[in-house]
């Protein structure tokens, strides 16, 4: 039985190591490797000089700066839903900065771990303004095209049944297909995440013919994705983005990082790695925090050059607020 144990404990051991050399990968290749949503407007998307942007992208650059001290040191791999996870479990990507909702079925059983929540949103509904419809609950009887195997369709699922509603779901393969099918009137509202609404609708030819319905029918916590076995990556990743959002709190913006490295504040000498070097319990340089946010910006910088309501998208923080502004974000204690 002895012989058993220490066998079983030396194959668990070789498990663990194969997945535990994520951010000794990372550097001895040079590049931080994300997946990402193919195109989606103001998260992750290509501009008009072939150059990938986004809300998403810039996390995977301060992923970057923080372990290579250099945010542009990335490979952005465009991966749909379906390819995402898989992509992520053979070691195609080293995390998931997609926009892929935080769920128990995903969490468990997938060999990939959810580190936080980076963005709170919520699903909606998208109808043609000619429809007249005002409420999801003028929505009876209704089609709605949908991607398959989303957690968008199960949601309509639970909150049509629940109020006795009939429906019809129209499946399609990926999101921009269920986009296509509806602005092609083959179903009568499209949904999916608000802000996904958002952003993708910037897509249909004459967005001003729509409207989003004011229900919000789910919570959608949006969080990066690693692979199981390997905790001292999924630190790095939670606590880099953590730095971003105390950033915020603590008045540390890309233009005053330098100022703010003179700081006597406790916590902002910390984070900038003034004093106490937080990062080598990581495998992180003293001054991770500081090149991340000195190259890419905090959290609300972030936010705002991509999605905030100066951009096409227009969007409020809303729940992404920081936590003593009313919003949901928080990051716990540098100390």
């Amino acid at each position: 039985m002895k012989i058993l144990l220490a066998a079983a404990g030396v194959a668990a051991l070789v498990c663990t190591s194969a997945h535990a050399a994520t951010l000794d990968t990372i550097k001895q290749r040079g590049t931080v490797n994300c997946g990402t949503a193919p195109n989606l407007p103001g998260f992750a998307y290509t501009d008009d000089k072939n150059v990938r942007r986004g809300f998403d992208v810039d996390l995977c650059r301060a992923l970057a700066a923080a372990v290579l001290g250099d945010a542009d040191k990335v490979q952005l791999s465009p991966l749909n839903l379906r390819d995402g996870f898989a992509t992520l479990t053979t070691g195609g990507v080293d995390v998931l900065t997609h926009r892929l909702t935080w769920t128990y079925n995903r969490d468990n059983g997938t060999g990939l771990d959810y580190v936080m929540t980076i963005y709170y949103d919520g699903q909606g509904f998208m109808v043609p303004k000619a429809m007249n419809v005002k409420s999801v609950n003028d929505l009876k009887g209704a089609s709605v095209c949908v991607a398959q195997g989303s957690t968008t369709e199960l949601n309509i699922a639970d909150y049509f049944r629940a109020r006795k509603m009939d429906y019809r779901i129209v499946t399609f393969a990926d999101l921009d297909e269920a986009r296509n099918a509806y602005e092609q009137g083959r179903c009568d509202a499209w949904t999916n995440d608000r802000s996904a609404l958002a952003a993708r609708g910037l897509q249909l030819k004459n967005r001003d013919a729509h409207v989003i319905l004011p229900e919000i029918i789910s919570k959608e916590p949006i969080g990066p994705l690693v692979r199981q076995n390997d905790s001292q990556w999924a630190h790095v990743v939670r606590w880099t983005f953590f730095a971003l959002i105390a950033a915020e709190e603590l008045g540390v913006t890309q233009a005053n990082v330098d100022q703010m490295l003179k700081s006597e504040v406790p916590e902002i000498k910390r984070l900038l790695g003034v004093g106490d070097d937080l990062g080598q319990k990581a495998g992180l340089p003293a001054d991770w925090a500081y090149k991340a946010i000195k190259q890419v910006g905090n959290y609300g910088e972030i936010f705002e050059r991509h999605l905030g309501e100066g951009t096409r998208l227009g969007l409020s923080r809303g729940q992404n607020k920081l936590w003593k502004d009313g919003g949901l974000l928080i990051a716990p204690p540098f100390r």
